[in-house]
């Protein structure tokens, strides 16, 4: 089946916008059976609202403690536990390297 390119109205900006022939093969190959009904630019502005806004993200909580290796006190962003050593930044970069 040739496709070729369809000009759609965005239904929240208006906006025309070009569904190519190569959107509407991927929408075939993928099974969709409706066109698009928003712009780039607007699903874009849907997607990132309903994924909880922004991609601002609040900052980790951070936990003291003392690095198995060195034994100068260092931050990690989990919960330490005593089942497991925690290094610094430094020692845990030369044990990766080791």
């Amino acid at each position: 089946m040739a496709f070729q390119d369809k000009t759609l109205k965005c239904k929240d900006c208006e906006k025309d916008f070009i569904f190519t022939a190569g959107e509407q093969e991927f929408y075939a190959e993928k099974g969709f059976e409706n066109e698009p009904a928003r712009c780039r630019e607007c699903r874009g502005n849907r997607r990132r609202s309903r994924d909880g806004g922004e991609t601002q993200t609040a900052p980790r909580e951070m936990h003291e403690a003392i690095c198995a290796e060195c034994g100068v006190v260092t931050q990690v962003p989990f919960k330490p536990r005593n089942d497991r050593p925690i290094y610094c930044r430094d020692c845990f970069i030369a044990k990766k390297e080791q």
